[in-house]
Formats: C-alpha cells, sequence, structure tokens
C-alpha cells in the first residue's frame, strides 16, 4: 500500500560555485543559452522539476533484521536488492512489496549490492571478505569470489558486464572476469574505498577513497590516470554523470561536489545536508541528482540550476544507500540502524 506524503514547501539551498555551476549531460544546451532565452530554460526546468517531485508516494520495505547498507535497482525487471548488516540480501518485487527471494551465504554484513547491466546476475560484497554473485531470478549462489581484502566495501559491474570491479578497506581495488579470475590490481588509495563507479564507456572507475581523495583509473590497464582533491573529509561516495563527462561525489564534509572528468577539476558544490553524505545518484537524464546522508534525509537536486527540490523525510535511521530505476521514475533508499526499511520513493 503506497502513502502519500503531504505536500511541503519547497525550499532552495544556494550552491557554492567555482568558475560556474555545470553538471551532468544538458551542459551544453545551458551554455549555449544566453539572456532571456537561458532565463525561460531556468524556469522551465524548474517548473519540471518540482512537477515531477511535488507529490510523492512512498512504499516502505521491511524484512530485514538489522539495517540496510545498500540498495540496487534492476535495469530489465520490476526488483530492488537491498543488502543488510543481518548478513542476507533480499530481492523484492516493486509492484507488491513481496519478498521474491532471501539470499543467504554472506557470513557477516552485506555492504554493497550491484545488478549485472541485463540484470541477470547480482554481485554483493561483504565484511566476510568475499564477492558473490547470484542469478537475480531463481535466486541461486552462481560464484564466491574471495579477493582476500578486510571489508570488501563494494561491488559493481561495468557497462557491458564482462567486469567486476570490487574494492577493499585495504585501499586496494580489484576487476574480475564473470568467471572470477583476476584481471588487474589497483593501488594507489592510502586508505579505505567507500566506493568505486566505473565510466559509461567502460574505459574508466572512479573511487572513493577515505584518504579524502578520487582517483581515477583506467580500467583495462589499472594505470592511475588523476588523483582529485577538494573535500575535506573521507569521500563516501561517487558516481558518474549519464554521459560520462562529470563525476559526482558525497563527503564527509557533509557536500555534494562535482569534477570534470576529463579534467579533474572542480564545477560545482551543492551544500544542504546537516551530515555525512552516504550516497548519490543521477537520474537517467541528469537533470537530477538525489543524496543520502546521516542526517536521516534524502535531498533531490535540479542539476540545470544547482538548487534543491525538495527534501525526503521518514527515514527514523541513517540513508546509507540511494538508487534511481532505469526510467528515473522511481527512487529506492535504505536506512540503517533503528528503521531497518528500504523506500521505493514514487512521483
Amino acid at each position: 500500500m503506497l502513502e502519500k506524503e503531504h505536500q511541503r514547501t519547497i525550499n532552495q539551498v544556494p550552491v557554492k560555485k567555482n568558475s560556474g555551476f555545470r553538471i551532468g549531460v544538458g551542459i551544453a544546451t545551458v551554455l549555449a543559452l544566453s539572456g532571456a532565452a537561458y532565463g525561460l530554460y531556468q524556469r522551465q526546468a524548474q517548473i519540471e522539476a518540482r512537477a515531477n517531485w511535488e507529490n510523492v508516494q512512498t512504499q516502505t520495505l521491511k524484512g530485514h533484521a538489522k539495517g540496510i547498507w545498500a540498495v540496487a535497482m534492476s535495469p530489465t525487471q520490476q526488483i530492488i536488492a537491498t543488502a543488510s548488516d543481518d548478513t542476507t540480501i533480499n530481492l523484492w518485487n516493486l509492484k507488491t512489496g513481496e519478498v521474491l527471494h532471501k539470499l543467504k551465504g554472506h557470513t557477516a554484513p552485506v555492504l554493497s549490492v550491484a545488478f549485472s547491466p541485463d540484470g541477470q546476475q547480482l554481485a554483493t560484497s561483504g565484511k566476510d571478505q568475499t564477492v558473490k554473485l547470484w542469478n537475480s531470478e531463481t535466486g541461486e549462489l552462481v560464484r564466491t569470489i574471495q579477493p582476500q581484502q578486510k571489508n570488501v566495501r563494494a561491488v559493481t559491474f561495468s557497462p557491458n558486464g564482462q567486469t567486476l570491479v570490487s574494492s577493499g578497506w585495504n585501499g586496494v581495488i580489484k576487476s574480475w572476469n564473470p568467471k572470477g579470475q583476476l584481471l588487474q590490481t589497483f593501488k594507489g588509495h592510502k586508505e579505505g574505498v567507500f566506493a568505486t563507479a566505473v565510466s559509461p564507456d567502460g574505459q574508466k572507475i572512479a573511487s572513493a577513497g577515505k584518504d579524502k581523495t578520487i582517483r581515477l583509473w583506467d580500467l583495462q590497464t589499472g594505470k592511475l590516470l588523476n588523483t582529485i582533491q577538494g573535500h575535506t573529509a573521507p569521500v563516501r561516495t561517487v558516481t558518474f554523470s549519464p554521459d560520462g563527462k562529470i563525476i559526482a561525489s558525497g563527503s564527509g564534509d557533509k557536500t555534494i561536489k562535482f569534477w570534470n572528468t576529463d579534467t579533474g577539476k572542480l564545477t560545482g558544490t551543492l551544500v544542504g545536508h546537516t551530515n555525512l553524505v552516504n550516497s548519490v545518484a543521477f537520474d537517467r537524464n541528469s537533470k537530477t541528482l538525489a543524496s543520502g546522508s546521516d542526517d536521516r534525509t534524502i535531498k533531490l537536486w535540479n542539476l540545470s540550476q544547482g538548487k534543491l527540490i525538495r527534501t525526503l523525510e521518514g527515514h527514523s535511521g541513517v540513508v546509507n544507500s540511494v538508487a534511481f530505476n532505469s526510467d528515473g521514475q522511481l527512487l529506492a533508499s535504505g536506512s540503517d540502524k533503528g528503521d531497518n526499511s528500504a523506500r521505493i520513493w514514487r512521483h
């Protein structure tokens, strides 16, 4: 059953700018406009963003005994995966809210979850120092990879599904083929790696480090391409825009920053959260960015203007993870201790 939220006034939080706030796809469009045309573009973009998220319905998914570390939305089916501190992964039917499969196999908290691009496989990683591959339709365990890393904090697929990337609390990143064979080892971070992302063209990896840096790597060769600095606290999350031109990061410094993928230069900063930023996600058109925080909220940002659209409240614990579905109409979030639930936000 969906519970409709009361409409709220939309607050706008100013953006700290660095040579102009330019993010996401549509950058060329924004820069090409000027004067009255640009003003009209801004007003229309704001109206559309507000309309899209003015009336939000929520669906609460409860079935874990402990907090949820990560959520992922299937790119091909109406399924959400949740990874929990209770050592299990739940696969949920988005239409009914029922658990399709409860995946058991990890022996410690599960920290990360990711669907393959075709939606057929699910990758998970956790504090038991393993990466596991599952059949997402049957829930069957396909393979266990042992990266020999303490706390495998993150796992993700390349866009073609032929490479799996894992990162550990020892600061090392590794890539694997579908058979679980090691392809590359990426060394450079001085402390643990919270998260990794693979660029849409499958050529680069971005990693978020406890050492306050973002590092950019060549996926094929393992070469370090760039070290990006600017956050004043550990970088907890990182992702590429759908066109691959921008990297978004969230940090313990309570900010979200945007970086040019080619140059590593800072292009914008979003300020609004009052605690650690744990997760960020672009919608498919890069019109909206979602962010989840230790302040127990999810914020939705209009990327053409760099302004806050609205704040989603409802979790009673910290928000560890956010993820859009493939068409950007649904947003999933997962919460930690005291809540232990996932929520689906619809507009």
